[in-house]
């Protein structure tokens, strides 16, 4: 999952994180490492006061998933346009970073490995502190493991949406495989798109984790961005009403779980009237230059201005 949040949110800086009475002739690492970055980076989004800001929303994101999960004291170089990073990290391996300075905002991405590992209720934990610093939710993926195997396999999700299952307002989404259909195996099945915000992969976990024929496991994964959409946080805190609000296949999987829910959806953003005046425009004259404009050119050509009078 993803979240982002504007500085001007964030919570009051302690003066003691700002100014911490290190002694930097002792080998106080974490202090060492922040001083000379912010030594090499003259820049006043890199200011101590900017990065302890960042510091104060990774801490309480690495509390809400768990004990087991810390921020690595060496700020690493940003990711997706942003500067730099926090490493949130869990057995001394990165599962989750936190950026600073793309627009004045901060950013959190938390990896499926923080989520999978994560004590127990870390998603309430996590979205209570989303709408305490009034972030926005960019992306969040909901996962249905189906740990035996799915009734029918892979194959029989490909039916059912080739049967509708999986349309929309009567609108059959655009899909894709990967993988060896060819032999049965390491297969993926993706329908929706990104550009839309939502785009669903139903792959065979088992195959990708242990190799061909060794476990049936199937893995569902909905995963919506704010492409299009306003993701709720609603979404965090009943991520199985979210599931199944997709389509009527996603009822129908989350009812193979035995999961009693109700079903929600995430719509679309509607569309500004000025581009659908726009969009209306251009199609006719598409229409126009492509269907009419060939007809008037003939009788200019051939009856000259006196077809006029016909009209």
């Amino acid at each position: 999952m993803r979240f982002t949040a504007l500085l001007r949110n964030q919570p009051t800086i302690a003066v003691e994180r700002l100014f911490p009475n290190v002694d930097y002739t002792n080998p106080d690492y974490r202090a060492y490492e922040f001083q000379k970055v912010l030594d090499a980076l003259p820049d006043p989004d890199f200011s101590p006061a900017a990065l302890e800001l960042e510091l104060e929303l990774a801490e309480p994101t690495c509390e809400a998933l768990g004990a087991d999960f810390s921020v690595n004291p060496v700020i690493g170089k940003g990711h997706d346009f942003y500067k730099c990073r926090w490493i949130m990290q869990r057995n001394e391996t990165e599962c989750g970073k936190r950026h600073k300075a793309q627009g004045k905002t901060l950013h959190v991405n938390i990896f499926g490995a923080a989520c999978t590992f994560a004590t127990t209720g870390w998603n309430q934990r996590v979205v209570n502190l989303v709408d305490d610093i009034q972030a926005t939710l960019t992306r969040a993926d909901l996962a249905l493991d189906f740990f035996n195997g799915y009734p029918g396999g892979i194959m029989s999700i490909f039916e059912c949406y080739r049967a509708g299952a999986c349309d929309v307002q009567g609108r059959r989404l655009k899909s894709s495989c990967l993988g060896d259909w060819a032999n049965g195996n390491s297969r993926s099945f993706y329908f929706g798109s990104r550009e839309s915000g939502k785009i669903m992969n139903c792959y065979e976990k088992g195959d990708q984790l242990f190799g061909p024929g060794v476990t049936a496991w199937l893995r569902a994964e909905l995963r919506y961005g704010n492409k299009l959409r306003v993701l709720p946080s609603d979404l965090l805190r009943r991520p199985a009403d979210f599931f199944a609000g997709a389509s009527e296949w996603h009822s129908s999987a989350l009812a193979l779980a035995d999961r009693d829910v109700t079903p929600e959806k995430v719509p679309t953003i509607s569309r500004l009237a000025l581009d659908t005046v726009e969009a209306e425009t251009f199609k006719n004259l598409k229409w126009a230059m492509s269907t009419v404009a060939p007809t008037i050119a003939a009788l200019f050509t051939h009856l000259g201005d006196d077809f006029l009078e016909w009209v």
